[in-house]
């Protein structure tokens, strides 16, 4: 059974999974009878391509409503009417995204399937900037870890404060201003990539590269120091 501390530290150390909206390259032979005519309308330069837009942008407000109202919770103090200009605004630019990205879909789900995933994204987007939109961002250590909980023994308690110790050690001084202020803000204080992006005026890859290097300098100081950040010790 994995340790709090130590997923903590993987948290902090390791890489993170950029979401993924389109499919993998595959072939279109197979496509569905239902997708298939999807392209072809949206292909199209005429009337079939107008009503096929229209229906396309009516499954992205649902996708994008049924999502704003499954976070809603995030934002108790909007309105109902706030809720579905915030859907409309989803469906909108996840329709300009699937135009976009029409090239890029390759089957192996259908068509309907993988738009809506871009409304879920863009209405999700939506939700944490409007969350974020008054708030300060916090680009110092809000909390650390907690060390591990009271069922291990002293030893363990003691490796893993060790451990947490040369952790914040690193970040402190092994980073540089920049870097520490992008994982500290993400992976300590929970700011989502996109709000920091917007914020610092950057773009999401750009913050990516920034984890990556931070968390590769994480990893070389601490394995030099004899830490195992995937075990939350000291290898010994």
């Amino acid at each position: 059974m994995r340790r709090p501390l130590a997923d903590s530290v993987e948290l902090v150390a390791t890489e993170p999974v950029p979401p993924l909206l389109t499919a993998a390259p595959s072939s279109l032979d197979t496509l569905d009878a239902e997708s298939r005519r999807w392209l072809d309308d949206l292909a199209d330069s005429g009337h079939a391509r107008d009503a096929a837009v229209a229906r396309l942008h009516a499954l992205l407000l649902r996708a994008a409503r049924f999502e704003v109202a499954r976070r809603r919770r995030m934002l108790p103090h909007l309105r109902g009417g706030d809720h579905d200009d915030l859907a409309q605004q989803a469906a909108d630019d996840a329709l300009f995204a699937v135009l976009g990205k029409l090239q890029t879909f390759r089957g192996e789900s259908r068509f309907t399937t993988w738009a809506y995933k871009f409304a879920l994204y863009e209405a999700a987007l939506k939700l944490r900037r409007r969350a974020w939109q008054e708030r300060e961002l916090p680009l110092e250590p809000e909390r650390w870890p907690d060390v591990a909980s009271r069922a291990l023994s002293p030893g363990e308690h003691a490796a893993e404060s060790e451990l947490l110790g040369a952790l914040r050690d690193a970040i402190n001084g092994g980073l540089s201003a920049h870097q520490r202020e992008v994982l500290v803000a993400i992976t300590l204080n929970g700011v989502p990539i996109d709000v920091l992006a917007e914020r610092l005026n950057t773009t999401r890859g750009a913050l990516y590269k920034t984890l990556h290097d931070a968390r590769r300098k994480l990893r070389t100081r601490l394995t030099a120091e004899g830490f195992d950040v995937m075990q939350g010790g000291r290898d010994r």
